[in-house]
């Protein structure tokens, strides 16, 4: 095989019939010049029964659970390709998913990011096509529930959803790739924003498909969940956000909580699926008090990382700022999804 142009790293943790699908659909792809390696998270080896014997695909296995972007790094160190994909493990590509976003990266030499039109499985609706960022920090799938139509030009996004993403190798050296601390959730939010602080932008490509089947390693409303999302995004703020966005961020926070806490007895939105499935409000706002209570031990290291993004910025507060306010998403919005 030739120098693999692009690595495909696959993070897994129940490695079944979802991962096996997804190797298959890449064994298919068009595009032929690339790697996959597979982190096995589960501690137990299980993808050893999954993994085919094939050069073009790595396990890697890893002890304990590493978490989404850690496993995403730790793949990384074992490739020298010139791009680097992410990919869910219950993400099936279709056959041109990786040749189109390598060459809309390669036509836009100062796009690092290439976000994925992806599906939800078997509605041929959105899942994502690119990410939009809230003014308290929450980032949302763009166009979410509406049809790929809506969505048919390749254009300019934010950043993309680190379920089916291709980053530049350049870029993914120069920012160290994704924060381990984060372990699951707005990973890919929070290297995203890093990109932007750096000079990098991002293309929506509406040809590179993906289907989502959403499997529940980590639950769809878990607790785990609940608490990881919002102490996530308070990280999120305190290492991107200038001081212009940064006073904002409590009181959109205040606004969100309120649609969230409103939208519960209609049964819309993640609010209501967590009462349904896990607790009521009020296990929400102990996991809210628990996230802000997690904050400042880490608040030194937070702040350390702060500055080192501004030090690695290519473009002004102010700029940042107008990214954010192009790719918003309202309070209400974020709770209704």
């Amino acid at each position: 095989m030739a120098d693999p142009q692009a690595t495909i790293v696959i993070p897994t943790l129940n490695a079944g019939d979802e991962l096996r699908a997804c190797l298959d659909s890449l064994m298919r792809q068009s595009f032929d010049a690339f790697h996959v390696i597979i982190v096995d998270n589960s501690g137990r080896g299980l993808a050893r029964a999954v993994v085919p014997s094939d050069p073009r695909v790595t396990l890697i296995e890893s002890k304990t659970n590493l978490g989404f972007g850690a496993a995403i790094n730790l793949g990384a160190r074992h490739t020298a390709a010139p791009f680097i994909g992410t990919l869910n493990d219950d993400a099936a590509a279709s056959p041109q998913w990786l040749q189109c976003l390598i060459d809309a990266l390669r036509r836009v030499p100062k796009a690092g990011m290439a976000a994925s039109c992806v599906l939800l499985d078997a509605t041929g609706q959105l899942d994502s096509a690119g990410m939009l960022l809230c003014a308290d920090g929450s980032s949302k799938q763009r166009g979410h529930g509406q049809s790929a139509s809506a969505f048919p030009r390749e254009e300019e996004v934010l950043f993309p959803s680190g379920s089916a993403a291709l980053y530049r190798r350049e870029l993914f050296d120069e920012l160290s790739g994704f924060d381990d601390d984060f372990f699951l959730y707005c990973e890919d939010s929070d290297l995203g924003l890093r990109a932007r602080w750096a000079g990098w932008s991002c293309l929506y490509v509406p040809d590179a498909r993906v289907e989502h089947r959403y499997s529940a390693s980590a639950g769809r409303a878990s607790r785990l969940k609940a608490y990881l999302v919002e102490r996530n995004r308070l990280r999120l703020v305190v290492k991107n956000f200038p001081l212009r966005m940064l006073w904002k961020v409590p009181f959109v926070a205040v606004s969100r909580y309120w649609a969230h806490l409103t939208s519960i007895p209609s049964g819309q939105g993640a609010a209501a699926e967590f009462a349904r499935s896990t607790g009521g409000p009020l296990t929400l706002a102990w996991f809210v008090v628990k996230a802000h209570l997690a904050l400042l031990p880490a608040l030194p290291a937070l702040l350390r990382a702060r500055r080192a993004v501004r030090g690695q910025a290519r473009i002004s507060a102010r700029e940042f700022t107008s990214l954010a306010a192009r790719f918003r998403i309202s309070p209400r919005e974020v709770a209704a999804q």
